[in-house]
């Protein structure tokens, strides 16, 4: 946090850069306690009809991970996948595989915004989806990846594991 004055009142600002990384990297942190808390048969187990596994869930996670770094890197995007839900290949279900996979990600994302400017973050650039900053998509990620924590979470329940790993 860094003081500001502005119109003679005194404020605390955190960076725009440092805030990104500290939201980026904590909920990178999270899903990987989360992964790395979870049992070998939960990677590739279906609850249900409808649901997804472990591995069905990391592997969304990633490919949203790794379409956002090469938009904000301004590199040309893979198409998204026309399934309803992401399925992951059959050989991306052991829990050695799905965490190691997580982890290339995170860092890959996290490099490339430690590697931007405050300007460059803050700066607009055109999306397919419009216009937006490298922060917001920063945020967008870390949210994503928030959200689909909660779903580890709940697996982690349904295995009778009350833990809250994360908190480690």
């Amino acid at each position: 946090m860094i003081p500001r004055a502005r119109d003679g009142v005194l404020s605390l600002v955190m960076e725009v850069k440092e805030s990104a990384i500290k939201i980026l990297k904590g909920a990178c942190r999270f899903i990987s306690k989360d992964l790395n808390a979870l049992p070998e048969e939960a990677f590739c187990t279906s609850f249900g009809k409808a649901t997804r596994t472990v591995a069905d869930i990391v592997f969304e996670v990633n490919l949203v991970t790794d379409h956002v770094g090469m938009v904000v890197r301004g590199e040309k995007a893979f198409d998204w996948p026309e399934e309803r839900w992401i399925k992951a290949p059959a050989d991306f279900c052991t829990k050695d595989i799905v965490v190691s996979a997580f982890e290339k990600s995170s860092q890959r994302i996290i490099e490339t915004f430690e590697a931007f400017s405050e300007e460059q973050l803050t700066e607009p650039f055109q999306t397919e989806d419009g216009e937006t900053t490298r922060f917001a998509r920063c945020q967008f990620v870390s949210l994503h990846n928030w959200y689909h924590s909660g779903q580890l979470n709940f697996i982690q329940t349904i295995l009778g594991d009350e833990e809250w790993h994360w908190m480690k």
